[in-house]
């Protein structure tokens, strides 16, 4: 008999238990600054791809280990991946109901974004510093 719509605790009261996870805004401009950063990186990638398009394996990795090429390589990998990552955490957060399934998507997410960004970060540097 402990129906929710039986409870004489008022939706608001039901809502206060509940308290603030305070992360809200951190989360919001976290993603926005993300997107905004990953517009101009992804125009550069883009653009590296569809010049590098057809050129022969030693050229790219030559223009690749250039530092002005390397950098941006990083940053749209590790930006990305983080964006991946807080973007997926949200969708997870709001639509997965059940606990140990939360918390195991949860994991999953922050482990595949991480291993992801580790390895393309891990590859541009190999090329960069010639290994």
């Amino acid at each position: 008999m402990s129906n929710a719509n039986t409870s004489i605790r008022t939706p608001m009261a039901r809502a206060r238990a509940l308290g603030s996870a305070k992360h809200g805004t951190q989360h919001f401009w976290a993603e926005r600054i993300t997107g905004v950063a990953l517009i101009p990186l992804t125009l550069v990638f883009v653009g590296a791809l569809v010049f590098l398009h057809g050129k022969d394996h030693a050229t790219v990795l030559h223009w690749i280990a250039n530092p002005l090429i390397a950098i941006p390589f990083v940053l749209v990998i590790a930006t990305g991946a983080y964006h991946m990552k807080i973007g997926m955490q949200v969708i997870i957060e709001d639509y997965v109901h059940g606990d140990l399934i939360k918390f195991a998507t949860l994991m999953a997410n922050s482990f595949f974004c991480y291993i992801v960004g580790a390895a393309g970060v891990f590859a541009v540097l190999k090329i960069a510093f010639g290994g």
